[in-house]
């Protein structure tokens, strides 16, 4: 594993965009973890952000991954069912690193391949785990796939044929070590079957599974620790709930905690962020949609929920959350180390967000994107890439002095 600093952190703050955003307080929990790390990085309000295109020419790219083995290589997910790979020598290849297409149902405008991740042993297993809208009904699968002979794998189903959107499907090893996936709440609208709020199903969660042994009738096992495994009825596969359509999360790699971005519906887009260990949180939805209550039917008697750290407001400055990373590479690190950056598929904000000296949070829009960011990815040192959709290119990012260009 690369050499990464450590810091016990857990970055939570809320974010300050070209438009006002809305920020919540932190939990006694969060708080207890809220010191800030010794760092050189600049205050956001000398920061910008820079992007340098590195390729193009995919076809609707979803995820990215990078390999811990040494080759500098990204694997690029494209909706259709193809991974293709990206050296920073060689620039894309032709030939894609494997194709599920004749597997995944990639009707609609968010169904398709959505997740890729490699686990610590990937140079050695030549696995990696893939999720996807499966064929014929559309049902979120989390599958292994060998790339010695092109095995795939179907680990876990769950069934999403009534509605085409929101199935999430971002996947991270923790960690831990376990296998994190997220699945939207079901699509449509509103969650007209309270699946947010409900542990009876796998739907507007996010799972932790282990993917390196089979239990029972499983072709997985579930860990002891997670927080619902002791709760009659409850999936023992989640790990927090309340979330509609969690498209992309990430592990920061320095201090272990959780950054989600979940998408809203019609009034506030979300980012949540969770210390290291901290399952069972119930994020609101669809109770709450973000900060603000959005159907009291859907509200649980008693029901403690974990605020966001930052939302804005939907169809007024934005559309769909893209949630990003935390900044733990060397290029930049005098400028950005311990940033977290995040974006949203239309208004392609760059959203900077880290803890002030002393308490309090610095937050900053620190530029912009390339139009239609879908995802983020960072290698195995810790630098940043993005892709976006239709304009199919991948993205380097970077930073610079917010003076530098005057």
């Amino acid at each position: 594993m690369s050499p990464r600093r450590l810091t016990g952190l857990l970055l939570a703050t809320a974010v300050a965009g070209l438009v006002p955003l809305t920020a919540h307080g932190l939990t006694p929990q969060e708080e207890a973890a809220a010191a800030p790390p010794g760092t050189a990085a600049v205050p956001l309000d000398e920061l910008t952000v820079t992007t340098e295109q590195v390729a193009s020419g995919l076809e609707r790219p979803t995820a990215i991954a990078a390999p811990d083995d040494g080759t500098g290589r990204l694997f690029i997910t494209e909706k259709p069912g193809r991974v293709r790979v990206y050296d920073p020598d060689s620039g894309l290849a032709d030939e894609p690193l494997l194709d599920i297409t004749d597997a995944v149902d990639s009707s609609g405008n968010e169904r398709g391949l959505l997740g890729i991740a490699l686990p610590p042993d990937f140079a050695e297993s030549q696995e990696l785990y893939l999720a996807y809208t499966a064929l014929p009904d559309g049902a979120v699968t989390l599958a292994r796939y060998t790339l010695d002979d092109g095995g795939l794998e179907p680990l876990l189903s769950q069934e999403h044929a009534e509605n085409s959107n929101h199935n999430g499907g971002q996947l991270a090893f923790g960690p831990d070590g376990y296998l994190y996936l997220g699945i939207g709440d079901g699509g449509g609208a509103g969650d007209q079957n309270n699946n947010g709020q409900s542990l009876d199903t796998l739907l507007g969660k996010i799972l932790r599974i282990d993917v390196s042994a089979a239990c029972g009738d499983l072709a997985y096992c579930v860990p002891e620790d997670n927080p619902f495994v002791d709760t009659e009825g409850a999936r023992p596969e989640i790990w927090s709930y309340g979330l509609r359509n969690p498209w992309r999360f990430s592990f920061d790699a320095a201090d272990g905690s959780l950054w989600i971005g979940d998408v809203g519906q019609g009034t506030e887009e979300e980012i949540d962020h969770l210390s290291p260990n901290a399952g069972g949180a119930n994020f609101g939805w669809s109770c709450r949609e973000g900060s603000v209550e959005f159907d009291p039917e859907h509200c649980p008697d008693g029901a403690e929920f974990t605020e966001p750290v930052f939302t804005y407001q939907t169809s007024a400055e934005g559309c769909a959350v893209i949630g990003g990373y935390v900044y733990r590479g060397e290029e930049f690190a005098d400028l950005a180390e311990g940033t977290y950056v995040a974006s949203d598929y239309c208004s392609s904000t760059a959203f900077a967000l880290r803890p002030a000296e002393g308490g309090g949070y610095e937050q900053a829009a620190i530029g912009t994107f390339e139009t239609q960011v879908t995802a983020f990815g960072e290698t195995a040192e810790g630098e940043l890439y993005y892709v976006n959709d239709l304009p199919g290119g991948l993205h380097r990012v970077g930073f610079a002095p917010a003076d530098a260009g005057e």
